[in-house]
Parts: structure tokens; sequence; C-alpha cells
């Protein structure tokens, strides 16, 4: 079969490493990728976000399945003009991303059907949040109501931070996305990534991981798209996974049917889990990146024929494979990210960080330039490795990152740490 895989990034090239082991399919293709997912994918020049050229390429291609990889196509109706065309597609309709595409909405809905998470309040005008912020304790969180690359959310641990905060969101910085703001209280805790396969009211649970979204050591600095991960995630012990399913996955799928916005393709929650239980922080309507890159290496199964079973309506067939190695990836990211970068340094040393068979190094953002593999976004490659315990995988992962150069490269040191402290005093 043929399979088109939709996005760009280091989630779309772990996806697409793991549907070219498949024994379903023959053909790959990615539109458009990056230099490391061409190749072992047929690169297709259309703009993952351009539907009306995807979906004319998957009619003449005669295109089998379409995995969609970002966000952004999800909101923008993509699954929904595929549907039209009698295209297999997994992910979600248009009526349903908006769990993601719209924090006010996520929020709301949440607040109706009892799901945990923080209090909050939404703003469409300056003074209202100025206002209300003056009266809350520090720190507090405020988010852009739309997408902004995981990049629209600000900690603010002073008034002064916070009141900027809020007149910058206004005053365009994040464009349409900040013309609506959520100001909700800080919570404490350790984060951790859940992520499943869903259709209606059933999911089939993907393996547990924890993604680092400050880009400084010690969880410090501006949030970043995520700068590493690991899996599985030991705070999500069996009992915390039982809750984390009776109190926020199986209610957040009944209630989004129920409003008519019934779920289909990968549903993501960003929890925080400290001193007031398991909170929601966010809703994603696709898989995590950088979390997807350390959970494909642990899948042993087919997630083709996962993803067949489930739009063929038989979820209950969906028992994934997990490996009992832990998995770690670490996010190699452009000096500035995620503020102001440069692009287009030669990237150098990945061959030489493969040779552990143990270490696969997925791509982001990169491309070719007169036959050079270089630097083409903030954050660049993420480089992972596999190993019995979570401490043997860091010290893989981070021999293999030392072989691997280009200007200005900024990672994280400490990714996995909160893991391995953990896994020391059980």
């Amino acid at each position: 079969m043929k399979v088109l895989v939709v996005g760009n990034g280091g989630r779309e090239h772990a996806l697409a490493w793991k549907i070219k082991q498949s024994p379903v399919v023959d053909r790959l293709y990615v539109a458009r990728g990056n230099a490391g997912i061409w190749q072992i994918a047929e690169k297709v020049d259309i703009s993952p976000t351009d539907i009306p050229a995807l979906v004319k390429f998957a009619k003449e291609e005669k295109i089998d399945l379409t995995v969609v990889g970002p966000e952004q196509p999800l909101s923008e109706g993509i699954v929904d003009v595929f549907e039209e065309e009698n295209l297999k597609i997994f992910g979600h309709r248009k009526s349903s991303a908006i769990l993601e595409a719209s924090k006010v909405f996520a929020k709301n809905f949440m607040k109706k059907y009892g799901i945990p998470t923080a209090f909050y309040e939404t703003f469409d005008n300056e003074k209202d949040a100025i206002d209300f912020v003056k009266k809350q304790q520090m720190p507090i969180v405020i988010k852009a109501d739309g997408l902004a690359a995981g990049k629209g959310v600000i900690i603010a641990n002073t008034l002064d931070e916070a009141i900027q905060t809020i007149k910058d969101m206004f005053r365009g910085k994040f464009g349409e996305a900040s013309k609506r703001i959520v100001i909700e209280e800080f919570l404490d805790g350790e984060e951790a990534s859940y992520i499943a396969m869903v259709k209606g009211e059933k999911l089939v649970p993907m393996a547990t991981s924890q993604d680092h979204k400050r880009v400084f050591d010690g969880d410090k600095g501006p949030n970043t798209g995520g700068m590493g991960a690991y899996s599985p995630a030991p705070i999500v012990d069996e009992k915390i996974e039982q809750e984390i399913l009776e109190k926020i996955m199986y209610p957040t799928l009944k209630g989004m049917k129920k409003e008519g916005r019934e779920l289909c393709g990968f549903l993501y929650a960003g929890l925080m889990i400290g001193s007031k239980g398991i909170n929601v922080l966010e809703f994603n309507v696709r898989m995590g990146d950088p979390e997807t890159q350390p959970i494909m290496r642990r899948l042993e199964s087919d997630l083709v024929q996962h993803i067949l079973d489930i739009l063929d309506g038989n979820i209950d067939k969906v028992k994934p494979k997990w490996s009992n190695k832990y998995s770690i990836g670490v996010v190699m990211a452009s000096k500035g990210y995620p503020g102001k970068y440069e692009k287009g340094f030669e990237i150098t040393g990945i061959e030489e960080a493969e040779k552990d068979p143990d270490i696969v190094v997925f791509h982001s953002g990169t491309d070719i330039k007169d036959g050079k593999l270089v630097t083409n976004g903030g954050r660049v490659l993420t480089v992972t490795a596999v190993a019995e315990t979570l401490k043997k995988a860091k010290e893989k992962v981070y021999k293999a990152v030392e072989k691997i150069h280009f200007k200005g490269a900024h990672y994280r040191k400490d990714i996995g740490d909160k893991g391995i402290k953990r896994l020391e005093n059980i």
C-alpha cells in the first residue's frame, strides 16, 4: 500500500521511520518533510497546509492512507476534505481539532465536563486582563488562545512580567493566536505526557513519556516546543495511569462526542502531577514532539496496522507491543531558539553517532543546500538512544550528541534526570 505522511518535523520523521518498517507498506511519501525523512520517503513538494494540493496528489497517486503529524492542517480541516473525497486519513476533523486550536474552548470544555485543570479566566481585551492579574498571586500562567507552535505559553514570575506579557499578546506577538488569552493559576509538580490513539469513546494508550518544555537546564528560561523527552515516565505508575484514564481521557472522549465533535486520531494530554493532584495543562490533537521520537523507538508492533484497524472500526483489536527498554531523545537546537535564530549551518557527525546501533537521529529543521546537510529551523535534530536502564540510555544519548556539530548548537544536558532520580528512590 501507499502511505503519505504530512508534516516537516522530528515527530514526522519518527512516524515515517516506524511506518517504513510496516510489511504492508510498499511506498512511502512525505509532504514536505526534511532532509532526514527524504532518506526514507519520497519527497512531495507540497506544504502541509496546502490542503487542496494534498488532496489532488493523494487522488492522483491513489494513496491508501494519509497520516497527519502537525496540528495546523488538522485545525484547518484536512481530514474533513480527505473524507469528502473518500480518502483514508488518520487524524481529527476540524470540529474536534478545536480542543487544541483554542485554549479558551479547551478550558471551558474541561470546566463543563469536570475534567481537572487549573483555575482560569479568559480575556479578549488588555485592560480587563491586567486588572485581573493585579489581584492574583505570582507566578501566573498566560496563554495565547490559538496555535503558536508550542511557544504561546508564558509563565510570568512577577506582576511586571505578567503585565508586559499581556500587552505583548494583545499587541500582536502571536498574531491572530493571541487575540484572546487564558490566564490561569500556576501549578507545581512534575509534567507528564499521556498519549492515546482514540476513536469515539474508545482508546488505546501509547507508552508514557515526559517532555522538557523549558529551553535551559533545570527547567529555566522560556517555553519551547520541547527540548527532549524520555519513555516510559516513571511518575506515571499504574495507579496514576488509572486515574488519568478515569478522570481525564474517558470523560474527554465522552464529552467531545456529546458536543458532536467525536475524536479519531492521536489525543495528547499534557499533565501536571503535583500537590493539587493530576491536572490537564493542555490537550493536543496529535502526537507530541519530541515525545514521538522516544515512543516510536519503543513500539515493536506495526503502527500502520494499528491505524488501519482503528479506522476500520476495530479498535478493540489494537494491542501495541512495547519494548521493556528505556528510550530518550535530546533535541539539538539553533542558538537563540525559541527566539530568533540563524539557518544554513552545515551539520556533521550524524553518521558517526549512528554507528552505535542503539542510536537513531531524527531530523526536525534540516535541509540540503549545495549537497550539504544544513540547519533549517529552531529545533534541528532529536538524538535518540535505547538501553536497559534510563541511566544507560542517558549516557548513550549524550555520547552521541557530542559527536554531532553545527554552529551555535544548543541542547539541555539534564534530559532524563527527573526519571533517573525517581527510579533510584523507588
